[in-house]
C-alpha cells in the first residue's frame, strides 16, 4: 500500500510541474500536438483495438450488461470521432491568456480579467475509453494537466490511449506527464489521489451515483460533479405528433447506455390516445421496455406497471418509464421532483409554454422540440467535452476549453496609488 500511495504521490508532485509549463507553450505548438495525436490514433487503430478487445472480454466474462459493453468497446467509428475531436478542439480559439472585459475607474486604472488554466485535474470515469483521449486533449489545450483515473474494466486501454497522447508530447519536447494515467484498478489508489490537495486543484467524477458520493465524500479539493442523467421529454397536448415520436425514439433509442439518453417520457393527457399507441409500435422494434402507469397501460398493452423508483431512474439500457400528466405545470413538477439537472426537453407548437418550460426547469441543458442526445460538447459546439457537469459552480452543463478555465483580474495604472 505504501508503494501505491508513493506512485500515486509522484504522479501528482509530476502533473504540478508539468502544469506550470503548460501556460507558457505556444497556441500554434498546442494544436500541433493536438492534430498529431489525431493521426496517431488513426494510424495505430487496429493496436488500439486488439488491447481494447482483451478489456471487452474480460467484461463480457464478468457479465457485465450490454449497455456496459457498448460504452466499453472501441470501434473504428469511436476512433474516427476521438480523432474528429482533438481535430476540433485544435480549430478551437485558444481561452489561456484571452482578456474578458476590461473596464475604467474614477482613478485611471484599467481592470480586467484574464482567462488563466485551473492547474492540475484529476478526473476520474468509469468504462468508456474516449474519455481518456477527449480529457486529455481538452486540458492540454486549456493549459491544465491532467491525471486520469479510469475504471478497472477499461485499464489497458485507456494506458494504450494515454501512451499514444504522451509518445506524441516526448516527440515534440513538450511535458508528457500532462497526460498521466492511475495504473492501478485499487480503490485505495483513488483515496490517495484525493488527499493531494497541494498538487491536485479540482476533481471531476463521471459514472454512477456511487462513485460520485464516494469522490465527494473523500476529496479535499474542490469537485465538479457529472451526475447521473434522468432526462425526461415531455410531449405537450400541442406538440406535432410526428416531430415528438421521432424524438423520443432518437433519445431513447440512439444510444440508450449514455448519460444524455431519455429516461422518462411525460404525455398530456389530451394526445395519449393518439400519440402512445403509435409510440408502443415503434419501441417494440427496438426491443424497448415499457414501463408505465396506469393510463399508459391502456394504449400500450405490452407494457408493465410502472414501480414507484422506476421514475427517477437512471437505466442506461432500453427500459423507459412513461407517465401520462394532466398538463405542462404537472409535467414540470416531476421533473422537479425526479430529475438530475441534465437534460429536460419539451416537445411544442406554443411559444409561451416553450419559453416557460426553459425559464422555469432546471437542467444543464433545456431543450425545444429536440432530443435530449444533444447535450454533448461536439454537439453544441464546444469540440470535445470533458463531462456534463451537473454542478453550478463553476460549470453548468458539457464542460469545453472556456470551463476549463478561470479568470484572474489583472490591472494597468500609471502610477496610481490607493489614499
Amino acid at each position: 500500500m505504501e508503494d501505491l500511495k508513493r506512485v500515486v504521490s509522484d504522479i501528482a508532485q509530476r502533473a504540478k510541474v508539468a502544469s506550470n509549463n503548460l501556460s507558457k507553450i505556444a497556441t500554434t505548438t498546442k494544436n500541433e500536438a493536438l492534430l498529431r495525436v489525431a493521426k496517431e490514433l488513426r494510424k495505430k487503430g487496429d493496436w488500439i483495438k486488439e488491447i481494447n478487445s482483451k478489456d471487452v472480454d474480460n467484461a463480457l466474462l464478468a457479465g457485465h450488461t450490454k449497455a456496459f459493453i457498448d460504452r466499453l468497446t472501441i470501434t473504428d467509428k469511436v476512433i474516427e470521432a476521438m480523432a474528429k475531436g482533438l481535430e476540433e478542439v485544435a480549430n478551437l480559439p485558444d481561452p489561456v491568456g484571452e482578456i474578458v472585459k476590461m473596464w475604467r475607474r474614477p482613478n485611471g486604472l484599467l481592470v480586467g480579467r484574464m482567462r488563466v488554466p485551473l492547474g492540475v485535474i484529476a478526473i476520474i470515469y468509469e468504462s468508456r475509453p474516449n474519455v481518456t483521449i477527449d480529457s486529455a486533449g481538452l486540458c492540454f489545450k486549456s493549459g491544465n494537466a491532467v491525471i486520469l483515473r479510469g475504471g478497472k474494466e477499461a485499464l489497458q486501454s485507456n494506458l494504450a490511449l494515454a501512451e499514444i497522447f504522451r509518445s506524441v508530447l516526448r516527440d515534440m519536447d513538450l511535458p508528457e506527464d500532462a497526460v498521466q494515467i492511475i495504473p492501478s484498478p485499487e480503490r485505495s489508489a483513488m483515496e490517495y489521489m484525493l488527499e493531494l490537495e497541494e498538487f491536485i486543484d479540482l476533481v471531476i467524477p463521471r459514472g454512477g451515483e456511487g462513485l460520485i458520493r464516494f469522490v465527494t465524500e473523500k476529496a479535499r479539493m474542490p469537485v465538479i460533479k457529472h451526475y447521473k442523467g434522468v432526462c425526461h421529454v415531455y410531449v405537450d397536448e400541442e406538440a406535432q405528433l410526428e416531430k415528438a415520436l421521432t424524438i423520443a425514439i432518437n433519445a431513447k433509442c440512439q444510444r440508450p447506455g449514455v448519460c444524455n439518453a431519455m429516461e422518462t417520457l411525460l404525455v398530456h393527457k389530451n394526445i395519449a390516445s393518439s400519440f402512445l399507441p403509435r409510440l408502443g409500435e415503434e419501441l417494440e422494434k427496438y426491443g424497448v421496455e415499457i414501463r408505465g402507469c396506469s393510463e399508459t397501460l391502456k394504449y400500450i398493452p405490452k407494457a408493465i406497471p410502472a414501480k414507484p423508483e422506476d421514475y427517477g431512474y437512471e437505466f442506461l439500457d432500453l427500459i423507459l418509464a412513461i407517465k401520462v400528466v394532466n398538463s405542462l405545470e404537472e409535467a414540470m413538477e416531476h421533473i422537479s421532483i425526479y430529475g438530475s439537472k441534465h437534460t429536460e426537453a419539451i416537445v411544442t407548437e406554443n411559444y409561451t409554454k416553450a419559453m416557460k418550460f426553459l425559464q422555469e426547469v432546471d437542467a444543464s441543458l433545456v431543450l425545444v422540440n429536440a432530443s435530449t442526445r444533444f447535450n454533448d460538447g461536439g454537439e453544441l459546439g464546444l469540440g470535445a467535452e470533458i463531462g456534463i457537469s451537473t454542478t453550478k459552480i463553476h460549470a453548468y452543463g458539457p464542460m469545453g476549453l472556456e470551463e476549463l478555465t478561470t479568470t484572474k483580474f489583472i490591472a494597468f495604472g500609471d502610477g496610481q496609488i490607493r489614499t
